[in-house]
């Protein structure tokens, strides 16, 4: 055997042993630490949970029209229903030898068995191709939480077969909302994950935010603005999506206008911040549009000058704690008064 064959052959047993380690190790990863199903529905047969997120409060677009892309190459859909409240995410691995269709039938006959309303469907590569990447990678970013494993990273790499629906069902304690989509991947490069049907479950339960934040009185946040040049304030409310105050944001408002009426002198920014829920730059709209919001506000109902008042939005990019749970998240949506 010449030098060059040695080579060769010493090449492809690294390649082979790798793919071989790799794939060993995807599959003896076990489940989500801590990650269930959801109680009303129940996984496929030999399905293995792979990624998990659980959000207590939380904002979803609910699907209902096939995708568009806009011209700034953003997704756009022909119709969309935005819930909110306990957000469930949880992404399957089919068991090998199984087709889109079959898993999706079968939870689609599930749902409507417990009493579930389809809302809308969709099937096929013209109808809903890039529904999964879409709703995996853009319109709701997979989360550190959800992608524990190698697994759950590429999932929807290359999707075939894709299936989606919405469906929801009305009960006494709130309606529930869930978002499906199966497609079966098939990129080469994972062995695990090849030719396997992946399974992503959005599942919604409405329920009333917890209010936890109090009003900052006047004298506080000249104390913060003092020390630090800056205050953040939780008592200003927006519906979500939505850069009109909401009547509960009436104390904080007058709070604000009661400092800067004290202190004729004080120049500052109102600040607009969101978690990272979303696209970037929507949100860096959304954030300016609720700084804006407050600005106006306190010009219109408190008489404060405008050249005292600058409004700018810094979206997702300055948060005060972790985006990975519902937690953070609620830290990292307010609003700052910073000293020019």
């Amino acid at each position: 055997m010449s030098h060059a064959e040695n080579v060769l052959r010493r090449c492809w047993t690294v390649i082979l042993a790798t793919t071989l380690l790799w794939s060993m190790d995807a599959a003896a990863q076990p489940e989500v630490a801590g990650a269930k199903d959801f109680p009303l529905i129940k996984r496929y047969e030999g399905s293995r949970l792979i990624g998990y997120d659980s959000r207590a409060f939380d904002a979803f677009k609910l699907l209902l029209g096939k995708l568009k892309l806009g011209d700034d190459g953003q997704p756009a859909f022909d119709a969309v229903r935005e819930v909110e409240g306990r957000h469930t995410r949880l992404l399957y691995l089919a068991p090998p030898g199984r087709s889109s269709l079959e898993v999706f039938r079968n939870y689609e006959s599930d749902l409507v068995a417990k009493g579930f309303t389809v809302l809308f469907k969709c099937s096929g590569e013209e109808e809903c191709e890039s529904f999964g990447t879409e709703i995996y990678r853009k319109l709701y970013p997979p989360t550190g939480a959800l992608q524990n494993n190698a697994l759950s990273k590429v999932a929807f790499n290359v999707p075939g077969e894709p299936r989606y629906l919405a469906a929801t069902l009305q009960r006494p304690e709130g309606e529930v909302t869930v978002s499906l989509y199966v497609a079966v991947e098939r990129g080469n490069a994972f062995p695990e994950t090849k030719d396997r049907v992946a399974i992503l479950l959005d599942v919604v339960e409405a329920k009333p935010m917890e209010a936890k934040m109090v009003t900052v009185d006047a004298a506080t946040m000249a104390k913060d603005i003092a020390a630090t040049g800056r205050v953040a304030l939780y008592g200003l409310y927006f519906d979500t999506d939505k850069a009109e105050l909401k009547q509960e944001s009436a104390p904080s408002l007058a709070e604000i206008g009661k400092l800067l009426k004290g202190q004729p002198d004080l120049k500052v920014y109102i600040v607009g911040h969101t978690d990272n829920v979303g696209i970037f730059d929507y949100n860096m709209s959304l954030s300016q549009r609720r700084a804006k919001s407050v600005v106006d506000q306190l010009i219109k109902s408190y008489g404060i000058a405008p050249e005292r008042l600058k409004p700018a939005g810094a979206g997702m990019i300055a948060p005060v704690a972790s985006n990975d749970d519902e937690a953070g998240r609620s830290k990292n949506r307010r609003v700052e008064i910073v000293k020019q």
